[in-house]
């Protein structure tokens, strides 16, 4: 056992600890705070992949952007602490049933019988790269050339997406208010203002 496999089963053991607490965590904030470790393990993962564009892209925009997104909608939501308990404890045996999946998976995959299944792909073991080798420059020529079709595919899909959203959240309700810049520009001090003029009173 070498150092990167201490340093890669540190992290994994930080990685579950902190999904763990995800999922555990009596406070949806402390929840969300353990999901910003969780993608934080994930991204020094994918450093000892040597995926360092996929790393920075994890830190930058989930934790920098998403997950401050959800941060905030926790905190500004009255959460009932004591109904989340009943759902988690309502569906603590399905979801103990996909855990149990999803790791008989990953021991197919990486345990013996992964090895026999996946001949010729070189499972754990590191790929040497040159000095000059960039990482962002690789994803860059596999996405833009052998999967440009899917790429482009997933694009619009990402597009149609925006626009739905845009158009469901546009309709017009009758009791908003809304304002026209147009008509507010025209407004004159007259159409607003109205100067009445009072007799002075006299204090006795």
């Amino acid at each position: 056992m070498n150092l990167t496999d201490l340093i890669f089963i540190f992290f994994a053991g930080l990685l579950g600890l902190s999904a763990l607490g995800v999922i555990g965590s009596r406070n949806p904030v402390h929840s969300v705070l353990f999901l910003v470790l969780c993608f934080f393990n994930c991204s020094a993962l994918w450093l000892l992949l040597e995926a360092e564009f996929l790393a920075i892209t994890l830190v930058l925009v989930y934790v920098g952007a998403v997950m401050v997104l959800f941060l905030f909608v926790v905190m500004m939501l009255d959460i009932n602490i004591a109904k989340m308990r009943q759902g988690f404890v309502r569906y603590l045996p399905f979801g103990a049933l996909i855990a149990l999946v999803m790791v008989a998976q990953m021991l197919w995959v990486v345990g013996p019988f992964g090895q026999h299944a996946f001949d010729g792909v070189h499972l754990g073991h590191a790929v040497a790269h040159a000095a000059d080798y960039s990482n962002t420059r690789e994803l860059g020529r596999v996405i833009y050339t052998d999967y440009v079709f899917p790429f482009e595919i997933a694009a619009v899909i990402l597009l149609v997406a925006i626009v739905a959203a845009i158009s469901l959240t546009m309709r017009r309700r009758e009791a908003t208010k809304y304002q026209t810049p147009g008509k507010q520009v025209q407004v004159r001090k007259q159409d607003r203002l109205r100067i009445v003029k009072m007799d002075a009173e006299v204090s006795k």
